[in-house]
């Protein structure tokens, strides 16, 4: 077949030595199937931002971390180099994890290269050795359900144990392999530490799993496997063999005010403790004497309004009107009209003696 463009440079590298065919084409990536180091293997192309149907990605990236301190600035502000850095990260995401994740035991394919947006990995294969289906083309009987579940659950555990959470478990990312199921597509894994949207994603991985595996056997859709194993793991109690029942009761235990309130006066008094920067104690120092204007000028009006209290009740003494206190208005003082005289002194008529 005529070889991609994204994968011209690794052909070119002798990374691919020959190009099949595409495999499949998702919301973020287009497969192919090739040959690398004289065996068969995949090809994950990454596509671009534009061309992605993928949504919501900042629910994923929360609690990823940048060090340098430019680059960090850049993909805040969104701009150009930013937004380069973002997808660089995104797709870097899933080389970590799936390295992470196979040295912790967790069923993943194996990466072997990645550059220039291109992920070579690990062909995952059936028993008759061909590309394996996904967990969606397959029908299963009502046992194979429950140990396909079981499995995937134990899976799920393992990586929560290792510190991840897959955030888009469903039956299209799970491929039905000869050695069992194989979970794959995980550049939205996300830190189960670092993420406030952790334990959401989690429940939700479990429910889906529930909930289709629940078509084959239905009383996998009335288990609470994903509540339980979450909670497990915020009590610190998860570890990859513990034992889940699929119940969960959402009364929990009675809230330990007082050790609340004991953390929140050790954060204040850390935070008191914590050197001021140039720039807060300027902006203190600020507020502090316009604090200190506001104060003196409320005195001054204070006392001028006693002065002006005292001279009215000294004009009063003496019969006088009291001249107006500030903010009132005075009366107005009636004019005394003026009469006009006659210029060239004039007399009228029949005034002479």
């Amino acid at each position: 077949m005529k070889i991609p463009n994204a994968l011209t440079p690794l052909v070119e590298a002798g990374v691919i030595e020959e190009v099949i065919r595409p495999l499949m084409s998702g919301k973020e990536a287009a497969v192919y199937l090739v040959v690398s180091e004289g065996e068969q293997r995949v090809a994950k192309v990454y596509k671009q931002a534009q061309e992605r149907s993928f949504r919501q990605r900042a629910a994923y990236s929360e609690g990823r971390t940048v060090r340098n301190s430019r680059q960090r600035r850049a993909m805040a502000k969104g701009s150009r180099y930013g937004k380069q850095l973002l997808e660089q990260a995104w797709q870097a995401a899933e080389v970590d994890a799936l390295v992470h994740l196979h040295g912790a035991g967790v069923r993943v394919p194996i990466p072997y290269h990645f550059a220039d947006d291109v992920l070579v990995m690990e062909l995952v294969k059936d028993e008759h050795g061909e590309p394996a289906p996904r967990l969606y083309d397959v029908r299963l009987g009502y046992d194979e359900a429950l140990a396909v579940h079981q499995y995937l659950l134990r899976q799920v555990v393992v990586m929560l144990c290792a510190g991840m959470v897959h955030g888009d478990l469903s039956e299209y990312n799970i491929l039905m392999a000869a050695d069992g199921p194989v979970i794959i597509d995980l550049p939205q894994a996300c830190d189960a530490a670092h993420n406030r949207n952790a334990g959401r994603l989690l429940k939700r991985d479990v429910k889906n799993l529930g909930m289709y595996l629940g078509r084959y056997a239905h009383k996998l859709r009335r288990t609470r496997y994903g509540p339980e194993i979450w909670g497990l793991y915020e009590r610190g109690k998860l570890h990859p063999d513990s034992e889940l029942t699929g119940r969960f009761d959402r009364r929990g235990s009675k809230a330990d005010t007082a050790a609340v309130l004991a953390e929140i006066e050790a954060a204040m008094e850390e935070s008191q403790t914590k050197p001021v920067s140039s720039y807060r104690a300027k902006k203190e120092a600020q507020r502090r004497e316009q604090r200190e204007a506001a104060e003196r000028e409320a005195t001054r009006k204070a006392a001028r309004e006693e002065q002006q209290r005292k001279a009215a009740e000294r004009k009063a003494a003496r019969g006088q009107d009291p001249p107006a206190m500030e903010g009132q208005e005075r009366a107005p003082r009636k004019r005394r009209r003026r009469r006009r005289r006659r210029r060239g002194g004039s007399r009228p008529a029949g005034s002479e003696g």
